[in-house]
């Protein structure tokens, strides 16, 4: 058993003395960033519920009446209702496709070793770093090939490739996480590989499979450069296009500035209310994958 000396600071005491002071500053910081951010989204809120006028006149104040008629101006005549629509099949099938072509992958590469798992990996890890203006024009003449210009299936498509190269990365971490002594067992017990995987292995990723899905929504929810390149139909646009045609048609129809914040109202809050549902999940999904 260890003794120390009364009065002689322990290696522990030492480094909680260290962590106190960047302590000290970061809370108070975050939480200041916290109260920012919940400041705005109030004020953007309060703003989509105002006339034009009182945005100006009274921007920190209540409303003196509620103008609803913004909420419905926007869903009609900036079609927010069909863009609704489109961002929901598309971010959904593009979550799910992702998914289906990622876990298997990922789990492979976790699990088998051969002198190519390396390269894969670095592979798929540095798709993460380019840039999307850099295969727009590439992407274009495929698709143009494939006819699948001013398409939702398109759009998917562009989506999950664009989605692979993090997916992979994320879940081949967390399913290094996770114990070899159960495949082991199930292979004594007859099972295929593919079988451990369905059954066994996936049921344990689940914090991991719906981190990484939650995280895809968030990304390709208010997406806009790929959307703006391969969508060209006002019937196929998405919420991120809505939202930009609505603001263009205020340059010739007026300054309907009630009606722009509730727009961005639709576009952001899905996203607020999913991530404050499921924060701590994401939380842990992420902390777990992180430490093999």
């Amino acid at each position: 058993m260890a003794v120390t000396t009364p009065g002689r600071p322990t290696r522990l005491s030492t480094f909680r003395a260290r962590l106190s002071a960047p302590r000290l500053l970061g809370v108070p910081l975050v939480w200041l960033l916290v109260a920012f951010n919940v400041c705005v989204g109030l004020w953007m809120l309060l703003s989509s519920v105002k006339s034009a006028s009182e945005i100006f006149t009274d921007p920190w104040t209540l409303p003196h009446s509620l103008h609803l008629d913004n909420w419905a101006r926007a869903w009609s005549q900036g079609q927010f209702g069909q863009a609704a629509a489109n961002t929901v099949i598309v971010v959904g099938g593009t979550a799910l496709g992702t998914l289906l072509l990622a876990a298997p992958a990922a789990y492979v590469l976790s699990r088998v070793a051969t002198r190519w798992n390396g390269g894969l990996i670095m592979f798929f890890t540095l798709g993460l770093g380019v840039p999307a203006q850099v295969v727009v024009l590439p992407l274009f003449v495929v698709l143009d090939d494939l006819n699948l210009i001013d398409t939702l299936q398109g759009l998917c498509l562009v989506y999950i490739a664009s989605s692979l190269p993090f997916t992979v990365f994320f879940l081949t971490g967390f399913f290094r996480t996770l114990p070899v002594e159960l495949e082991e067992a199930a292979s004594l017990d007859g099972a295929s590989p593919l079988r451990t995987f369905a059954q066994i292995m996936l049921p344990l990723a689940r914090g991991g499979l719906i981190t990484v899905l939650i995280l895809n929504i968030i990304q390709h929810w208010g997406e806009t450069v790929f959307a703006l390149v391969f969508i060209q139909d006002t019937s196929h646009q998405t919420l991120s296009l809505a939202l930009l045609g609505f603001l263009q048609q205020m340059q010739y129809n007026g300054a309907d500035w009630g009606g722009l914040f509730a727009g961005v109202a639709m576009v952001v809050l899905p996203l607020l209310v999913l991530y404050v549902w499921l924060a701590r999940r994401i939380i842990e999904g992420m902390t777990v994958g992180s430490v093999k």
